[in-house]
């Protein structure tokens, strides 16, 4: 074979492949000219009027939080003062009851014979009193014509004296039993409502057995535990505004008392809130307010909006169309009634006014997140 001819068929061979190589090489690259589309998917949300909330200006009330069970002013546990079996209890929960009226018996057979029994000793020593009284003056009379001694008269005086005092023991003995029959007459130390019917008729009451328990509702207290050096701020006549489980309306209180001494262990100080009874209120709901409470103008947002899944609290702004998030530190709270709704709501002084908010309806939203704005929200 001529050199010629294989410096031809050389050049062929190097020529496919390099041609190969080439073509490897272009499909191995990345596609640097891709469009911005295919680059990254943006992802997109669509937002209703009620998921976006204004950063608002509003009034905030500012006090010392208190909490705590109410309790009426007054109460009564109403007890067996003698022992024997209950009669004619006729009240249930939730009964009115006035001061003095009678709400139960107890079996009076045997202390009707007691005070009978009493009574007649009475009588029995009267009679031994007139007839130390008659001797007594009959003896005075003869010593005074001489016909007796001296010594005479001194015993009749000591017979005289030893018949009034078993007279007064046995009208005192007779006061105790007709205490007695009138204790198994169970009357109403207050006036208020039946709390708690602990007796059933026919039932055996021991000493000091519980029938029933008496509240009156005209007057409730709450009682709260503040730290020292805030109850040293509280004085007697303040006004705190609660809120009562149950209630939609906030009620006001005032502070009656303070106690002198703190408790043991907590150091804290009781503070006892005075309430006027209304209807709904009712012993052992839950209240929690402000005490001493005033008015700040603040910025605010719904608490529900403040965000707690990262390390800082955070909002859901929106910036233009797209969803930011803003580290925030939350500061006073207030609840407030907007349109028939009744939220917590909380300062956040990193927002300016008017700043929209994504609501917690939207639920978490990642930052950098596209909005869409349904029509009516701008």
């Amino acid at each position: 074979m001529k050199k010629s001819t294989l410096w031809i068929l050389s050049a062929l061979a190097a020529a496919v492949l390099l041609a190969g190589v080439g073509r490897w090489m272009s499909q191995s690259k990345p596609a640097s000219n891709a469009t911005p589309a295919a680059k990254a998917a943006v992802s997109t949300i669509e937002l209703s009027p009620s998921d976006v909330i204004k950063v608002t200006p509003m009034d905030m009330l500012v006090g010392l939080p208190v909490s705590g069970t109410l309790k009426a002013s007054q109460s009564a546990m109403v007890k067996a003062r003698v022992v024997g079996e209950l009669m004619d209890l006729v009240v249930r929960e939730g009964d009115k009851v006035t001061a003095g009226q009678v709400i139960a018996r107890i079996d009076p057979t045997e202390y009707q014979a007691r005070e009978r029994q009493a009574r007649q000793q009475a009588d029995a020593a009267e009679a031994q009193v007139d007839i130390a009284q008659k001797q007594f003056d009959n003896n005075k009379a003869l010593v005074a014509q001489g016909f007796i001694s001296q010594t005479a008269l001194q015993n009749s005086t000591a017979n005289l004296n030893g018949a009034k005092a078993t007279h007064l023991a046995a009208l005192a003995a007779l006061d105790v039993a007709r205490k007695a029959l009138d204790d198994a007459i169970v009357r109403a130390p207050i006036s208020g409502q039946i709390a708690q019917r602990l007796a059933q008729p026919g039932e055996r009451m021991p000493l000091d057995g519980r029938i029933v328990e008496i509240v009156n509702l005209s007057q409730l207290e709450l009682e709260a535990a503040l730290p020292a050096s805030d109850a040293s701020q509280i004085r007697v006549g303040m006004k705190a505004q609660l809120k009562i489980e149950g209630l939609e309306e906030a009620i006001t209180a005032k502070v009656l008392r303070i106690n002198p001494s703190a408790q043991a262990g907590s150091r804290s100080v009781l503070v006892y809130l005075g309430i006027s009874g209304q209807e709904g209120l009712r012993q052992g709901l839950f209240a929690e307010g402000s005490l001493g409470a005033r008015t700040v103008k603040a910025l605010a947002v719904p608490l529900t909006s403040v965000r707690i899944d990262k390390p800082q609290p955070y909002v859901q702004v929106l910036n233009g169309n797209q969803v930011q998030h803003v580290a925030v530190e939350p500061g006073i709270r207030s609840e407030k009634t907007v349109q028939n709704i009744t939220l917590t709501w909380v300062e956040v002084k990193e927002l300016a006014e008017g700043t929209p908010v994504i609501a917690a309806s939207a639920g978490a939203v990642r930052e950098g997140t596209q909005v869409k704005f349904t029509a009516g929200l701008r």
